[in-house]
């Protein structure tokens, strides 16, 4: 198993659909721009097959420090992003 880099993913679509590695580099980078910019305002992606991209807010909670048990610690609310994976990726990953 690799990692899959950015610029390893932009040369892969640059060669195989035979466009220039800028012109790939310029529309995925827009496209992660776009992602991230929509999620910050709570909107929702949702690609069919490949899955979602959406924000969730996580309830404030109680945890501990574990060097002092004793002495809880008030998490705050927060909102983060989260990744759903779709059916058909579920199904390839699993197979694999």
């Amino acid at each position: 198993m690799k990692t899959i880099t950015k610029k390893h993913l932009i040369s892969q679509i640059a060669r195989t659909q035979g466009l220039d590695p800028k012109t790939v580099q310029m529309i995925v980078q827009e496209f992660f721009t776009e992602i991230l910019e929509n999620l910050k305002k709570g909107d929702r992606f949702e690609f069919r097959d490949f899955g979602v991209f959406e924000t969730v807010v996580r309830k404030k909670k109680i945890g501990r420090n574990p060097k002092k048990p004793d002495v809880p610690i008030e998490i705050p609310e927060k909102r983060t992003a989260r990744f759903v994976p779709g059916q058909k990726m579920k199904t390839l990953v699993s197979k694999s």
